[in-house]
């Protein structure tokens, strides 16, 4: 058995997935390699057939890589089955057992592996406390609601004291509200118990609020990983930056001084820049709006405006193009035809590539 840095939950190294037989079929996964250090959330998160569910089940076990190394606390797991990993998975549909309540669904797989009933019983409704669902022990699914049953899904998972616990888009079921109040229990209780989690998502603001760090797949490859903050203001690719947020991306002009010209504006990026044409990605709330011109401005008329409560969402005609910008300003409302002048935080800002 081949062992590694124990510090490691998980590791991948050089993983490729090809699905059907032969050097042409197509590759899921291209060769990737990782690690989601012990006691902490990495969450893997891309658009639709960009590999991450893949990945996640090559983690379970659920399926298996054609080349390369997968090690959970320092041990290859490579050719082991999902029941010899250790490895607990809860799944977007949450998988109960719609004929048993619900103590009974979280003590299934603690019988299965020969436990006791009266001490899977006790497990189970611990596992069940600490999910906040405490007197729900005879109830079935069907009369919990959707938070509840993920609750017990959750319980269910955690129950079996996992290596590694693994969440395949957990809250794509719930409305935003409730999806909201679920990522912040499940980082809690992730940080709460030192947990080992890989988690799936393709929503990039849940990923950025349960996450140590984000994995960003693009096409069977790694596009960039890191922090969450470090995904959002400094991405290093045009596609993470769109895929981020909602960048928009212009045509700059590095300059031998340090600085960038981005149509009248001149900018100072955080991150040094070769001379030469670069494209600039830039964060709808990075915009700041000026009703009177100033240094380093950008003349702009707004062509159409959104309130959505707690913002307003305006569209501007300028130089550079349509202009995307997101103000919390609530006192200063403009109107369609405004004529006003833009300029750029330093957050929200970043150069993603030279064009030259």
């Amino acid at each position: 058995m081949n062992t590694s840095n124990t510090n490691a939950g998980i590791e991948f190294r050089n993983i490729t997935k090809r699905y059907g037989s032969g050097s042409s079929a197509p590759l899921a996964v291209k060769g990737i390699s990782f690690e989601v250090p012990r006691g902490t959330l990495t969450t893997i998160l891309g658009p639709s057939g960009c590999g991450k569910t893949t990945t996640l089940r090559m983690i379970a076990g659920l399926e298996s890589p054609t080349s390369g190394q997968i090690l959970i606390g320092g041990v290859d797991v490579t050719t082991l089955g999902p029941a010899q990993r250790n490895v607990s998975m809860m799944f977007q549909s949450y998988a109960l057992f719609p004929h048993m309540n619900v103590v009974e669904n979280v003590m299934y797989g603690l019988r299965m592996s020969g436990q006791a009933k009266e001490q899977a019983r006790t497990k189970a409704v611990e596992a069940l406390r600490s999910v906040g669902l405490v007197g729900f022990d005879e109830r079935l699914p069907s009369e919990l609601s959707g938070g509840q049953q993920q609750r017990v899904a959750l319980a269910r998972a955690l129950v079996l004291e996992p290596e590694v616990l693994l969440f395949d888009e957990p809250l794509s079921n719930l409305d935003a509200r409730l999806r909201r109040e679920m990522r912040e229990e499940i980082r809690a209780l992730q940080q709460r118990l030192s947990l080992t989690v890989a988690y799936v998502t393709h929503d990039q603001a849940e990923a950025m609020a349960v996450s140590d760090q984000i994995i960003v797949m693009d096409q069977g490859l790694i596009a960039q990983r890191g922090t969450p903050r470090a995904l959002y203001e400094t991405p290093s690719s045009e596609f993470v930056a769109g895929f981020m947020g909602e960048a928009m991306l212009f045509p700059g002009n590095a300059q031998a001084d340090g600085t960038v010209q981005l149509g009248p504006m001149v900018l100072r990026p955080r991150v040094a820049t070769p001379a030469g044409p670069v494209k600039v990605a830039v964060r709808p709330e990075a915009w700041r709006i000026a009703r009177h011109a100033g240094p380093s401005t950008l003349a702009a008329r707004l062509g159409h405006l959104a309130y959505l409560g707690g913002v307003h969402e305006y569209t501007f005609e300028t130089a550079l193009g349509r202009v995307f910008v997101v103000s919390g300003d609530l006192d200063d409302v403009l109107a369609p035809g405004d004529e006003v002048h833009l300029t750029l935080g330093v957050h929200g800002v970043s150069v993603v590539g030279s064009t030259g």
